[in-house]
């Protein structure tokens, strides 16, 4: 069993490194009533370190995401209904040359249109990729066409145990009576990483398993997971190893949040101001020693 108290391995940043060393992050997010969620999972990822960031979103809010970060770069892309679907199958496959990761799912909406363009885009993805939100929604009932195989890339799910117990056909209450073992048995039967979010989130391949000690009860808010999508995005991006990527992002995403709530209460805290202590969150874990980089 992993510790979050062991060190955590990121690629170094020397004198001689460029954007172009820290990868390229493509997140797939947003619809009409939810644009919040494409520029809070944007931010998470600008805050991973992550070299280049586009976000794709319906072009009914692509001002509005646009706008929110002078950044990261945007695709807008054309939307029935208020939501993507099949029809923006093309122009994001079409933006997957020079990505490294890809992240999916936030705020994306629901519908037939919907789970065909998730289905067609995590059956053909050629990167790593995180899938969230509404991106595992699509996959209720449908978990086979999730399963992994040796010649595809790492996939990682991060559900709330609502979600997960949708995919197992579950109800919340079995899931949350035995989290590691259900987490554990959906990553090994289906060869993913899950991130169960919650008190004590879980990070597990099916074989190996973490326990994340940091967060509290203010994270318990809507926003609050789509920062987690775009900052465990940005570490696969870089690239990080995946394990580690889901269970450093974790860590940076309830360190954050703690030092939110320790300024601003669980109650009064902004899911943006979690965003704005991320640089504290890596500034303290740099502090502590447990960074280490591949070279030294």
């Amino acid at each position: 069993m992993c510790s979050d108290q062991d060190d955590f391995q990121v690629p170094p940043r020397t004198p001689q490194t460029h954007k172009g060393s820290f990868g390229h992050l493509l997140i797939v997010a947003g619809s009409r009533t939810m644009s919040g969620a494409a520029r809070l999972s944007g931010l998470g990822g600008l805050r991973s370190g992550v070299g280049l960031l586009t976000l794709a979103c319906p072009d009914e809010v692509w001002p509005l995401v646009a706008a929110a970060n002078p950044a990261w770069m945007t695709i807008p892309l054309p939307t029935v209904a208020g939501s993507m679907g099949r029809h923006a199958e093309a122009a994001i496959k079409a933006q997957w040359e020079r990505k490294t990761a890809l992240a999916i799912g936030p705020g994306l909406g629901i519908g037939d249109d919907v789970r065909e363009l998730v289905y067609t885009l995590v059956r053909d993805c050629p990167v790593p990729l995180v899938l969230d939100a509404d991106g595992l929604n699509a996959f209720a009932g449908q978990t086979q066409r999730l399963k992994t195989t040796r010649d595809q890339p790492t996939r990682i799910l991060t559900p709330h145990p609502g979600e997960l117990a949708r995919l197992m056909q579950r109800s919340t209450a079995e899931i949350q009576a035995d989290r590691v073992m259900h987490a554990t048995d959906f990553a090994r039967r289906h060869s993913v990483i899950v991130v169960l979010k919650g008190n004590q989130t879980i990070i597990t391949d099916g074989e190996r398993l973490a326990t994340n000690s940091t967060g509290n009860a203010g994270l318990a808010r809507g926003g609050s997971g789509d920062v987690l999508t775009g900052l465990i995005g940005g570490l696969l991006a870089q690239p990080i190893d995946p394990f580690d990527a889901a269970r450093l992002g974790t860590y940076l995403h309830g360190l954050a949040g703690d030092l939110a709530a320790e300024s601003q209460t669980p109650e009064a805290m902004f899911v943006t101001e979690l965003v704005d202590h991320l640089p504290a969150a890596w500034r303290n874990l740099k502090q502590s020693g447990r960074i280490r980089y591949p070279d030294r």
